[in-house]
C-alpha cells in the first residue's frame, strides 16, 4: 500500500467476555492446526511436484487454498456467498479492499494470485504463506521495472488470474476510494493488451446483528491481532457478499485511466446505495 486510509472515527470495539476469549482461543487453534498447517504441508508435497512438471502453471495447489479458505469461513461461522459469473478468461480481479479477510474471501470460491508490494515477501510467516501460494511481488524501484513487468506478463500469460486492489489501501467498506491506474498499465503491453481480461469485484461485507457496519473493516492504525481477536470471538457471526460483475477486454480500452474508470464504476455500483460514495 502506497498511503494508508483514515477515518474521522473508529467503531467502538465490543466488549468481548470471558466465553469470547474461550471461542476465539478454541477457532484460533481449529483454523491454525486443523486448516493452515494441513494446507501448508499438502501444499508444499504438491509443489515439490508440481513446480518441475508444470513449472510456472499451478493445476493443483491452488485448490488446497481453496479449500482451507472456504473451511475457514465454516470455523468462523461467517456466511460467505456470491453472485454473478466468475471470469474464465485470461486476466486479472480487481476489487474494493477494506479487511485482511479480503483475501480469503475472493479465495474461496475463484482462484486468483494476489499482488503484493515486494516488502511482504520479508514478512514473518506472513511472508513465507504468500509465497506458498503463489503471490505476485512487485517492487516499487524504478531500476527493476522491466524484469516486474516480464514476470507478470508471464505469470499472466500462464492462465494465472491476478487480483489486485486499485485503491491502494483498505477502508471501512462504507465507501469506495478512487481507482488509482497505475497498475492497469501493465495490461497495455503489447504481449498482453490484445489477450487480457479485467473482471471487477464487490466486496461486501455485513456485519453481526448489533454491531457497527464497519465490524470487518481493517484499516489505518488498526492493531491486527486485536482486530483478529474480535472476530474470532464474535458470536453470532455476520457475512461476506461477493459480487462479479462483466469481465471486459483491456483492448476495449484507449489507456489505463479508462480501463481504471470503468472498473471503478463497476465496483462501486455492486455496493449497497449507501456505501457507493468515496
Amino acid at each position: 500500500m502506497s498511503f494508508t486510509w483514515k477515518a474521522e472515527d473508529v467503531p467502538p470495539r465490543p466488549a468481548i467476555r470471558a466465553a469470547g476469549y474461550l471461542r476465539a482461543g478454541v477457532r484460533g487453534l481449529v483454523i491454525v492446526f486443523g486448516l493452515l498447517l494441513p494446507g501448508v504441508i499438502a501444499s508444499v508435497v504438491l509443489r515439490a511436484v508440481e513446480a518441475p512438471v508444470h513449472g510456472v502453471y499451478r493445476p493443483w495447489t491452488p485448490h488446497v487454498t481453496q479449500w482451507v479458505f472456504r473451511a475457514l469461513f465454516v470455523v468462523l461461522g461467517m456466511r460467505h456467498e456470491t453472485e454473478g459469473r466468475r471470469m474464465d478468461r485470461a486476466g486479472a480481479v480487481v476489487a474494493n479492499h477494506s479487511s485482511w479477510l479480503d483475501i480469503p474471501a475472493l479465495n474461496a470460491r475463484k482462484r486468483v494470485y494476489f499482488v503484493a508490494k515486494s516488502e511482504v515477501a520479508g514478512w514473518p510467516v506472513i511472508g513465507a504463506l504468500a509465497k506458498l501460494v503463489g503471490t505476485v511481488f512487485i517492487a516499487r524501484d524504478p531500476k527493476q521495472a522491466k524484469v516486474q513487468q516480464q514476470i507478470f506478463e508471464a505469470r499472466l500469460l500462464a492462465g494465472h488470474k491476478l487480483l489486485f486492489f486499485p485503491e491502494g489501501t483498505s477502508t471501512d467498506n462504507m465507501r469506495i476510494l478512487p481507482f488509482r491506474s497505475t497498475l492497469f498499465q501493465a495490461f497495455f503491453s503489447q504481449d498482453l493488451v490484445h489477450e487480457m481480461h479485467i473482471q471487477p469485484v464487490s466486496v461486501i461485507y455485513r456485519a453481526p446483528p448489533g454491531q457497527d457496519a464497519r465490524f470487518y473493516a481493517w484499516w489505518g492504525d488498526m492493531g491486527l491481532g486485536e482486530h483478529l481477536l474480535q472476530v474470532l470471538a464474535a458470536r453470532p457471526q455476520g457475512g461476506v457478499k461477493i459480487v462479479y460483475h462483466q469481465a471486459v477486454k483491456v483492448d476495449s480500452f484507449g489507456g489505463r485511466k479508462a480501463l481504471a474508470a470503468h472498473a471503478e464504476q463497476a465496483v462501486r455500483a455492486g455496493m449497497p446505495a449507501d456505501r457507493q460514495g468515496s
